[in-house]
């Protein structure tokens, strides 16, 4: 197994901390991770590609196994890509998905659990990635994106360890949080963002992109297989499929 990465040097990392630490960003939990110094990051070279997988799954893997010896607030991990951006929001959130069920099917080809605490399936409200055994909601930032916090220079995926939220919630202090963040949203954005929802009211995977989406809406992504065949999955690093 690879070594999780750290890229807290890379040029691309310090403009995205600078985003985040921009007066009018509007999401303070992200700031709170920033200045608690929770971020970590993964620089990765093409969104379109399966190539950097293998560096991204042992980041994701570590965090999940630190959160669990000590489950402190305000961690996540940041991939940000150098190149591939999609040329609009569909196309984005096409490849996020694609990006999300090849870190999965590798997460199950190494006999990684699943966390029981939540669905697998992006239909359930219920629902959240998992790796490492843990639970995630991944938050998607590109340049098309029509939501200002959601518009970064390049691609990139931030993972937010689901527990997080519930350890917010048993502390009555998820709510204010939710608000405050929805407040410092509109001046930027100019109108709320129609997506957010309460875990549990309807299923988080339409949020992963940032694009608006109807009812109609069908999360492109086939979930888990829960049989860890190993004999079914095999890595292809040379490969730009997925």
């Amino acid at each position: 197994m690879l070594r999780p990465a750290n890229d807290l040097d890379h040029p691309l990392t310090e403009r995205f901390r600078r985003f985040v630490g921009d007066v009018g960003f509007p999401c303070v939990g992200a700031k709170a991770a920033l200045n608690r110094d929770g971020m970590r990051f993964v620089v990765a070279r093409d969104f379109r590609s399966a190539w950097d997988d293998l560096r991204i799954l042992p980041s994701l893997l570590d965090l999940a196994q630190s959160y669990r010896a000590e489950p402190a607030l305000f961690q996540s991990l940041v991939v940000l890509f150098e190149i591939g951006t999609p040329d609009d929001e569909a196309g984005f959130e096409t490849q996020l998905w694609k990006r999300l069920q090849s870190l999965t099917d590798k997460d199950e080809w190494l006999g990684q659990p699943a966390d029981p605490r939540v669905s697998h399936d992006p239909g359930d409200p219920h629902f959240a990635m998992s790796f490492g055994g843990e639970a995630f909601f991944v938050v998607g930032l590109h340049p098309n994106a029509s939501r200002p916090a959601r518009r970064f220079d390049t691609p990139a995926m931030v993972f937010n360890l689901h527990d997080q939220f519930e350890q917010l919630r048993e502390a009555g202090r998820y709510d204010k949080l939710s608000e405050k963040i929805l407040q410092r949203d509109v001046p930027l954005a100019g109108t709320p963002n129609p997506m957010l929802a309460e875990h549990g009211s309807i299923s988080s995977a339409r949020q992963y992109s940032g694009r608006a989406v109807g009812a109609e809406w069908r999360c492109p992504f086939s979930g888990r297989s829960g049989e860890n065949d190993r004999s079914a999955f095999a890595f292809d690093r040379a490969s730009n499929d997925d």
